[in-house]
């Protein structure tokens, strides 16, 4: 993991389309501007696990439905 010290203002970008800022420092929650392509999903970790969850779930169920065991495998 590559860790990197950023002030307000100050920013990174990854592979030339993505830019994050660090817009506010407030005691300790650091407030990220994201700037990506709309193609590019961007979520908090929490919530994308919560949809990583949910596909997992909706894979599992289609492959009860179907007896389809390749469907989970993608």
């Amino acid at each position: 993991m590559l860790v990197l010290s950023r002030k307000k203002n100050e920013s990174i970008v990854i592979n030339d389309d993505i830019t994050i800022v660090v817009v506010e420092i407030r005691g300790d929650k650091v407030r990220l501007g994201v700037e990506a392509p709309k193609e590019v999903p961007v979520h908090r970790n929490e919530v994308y696990e919560a949809i990583r969850r949910s596909q997992n779930v909706e894979q599992a169920q289609n492959v009860e439905q179907t007896g389809d065991s390749s469907a989970a495998a993608e």
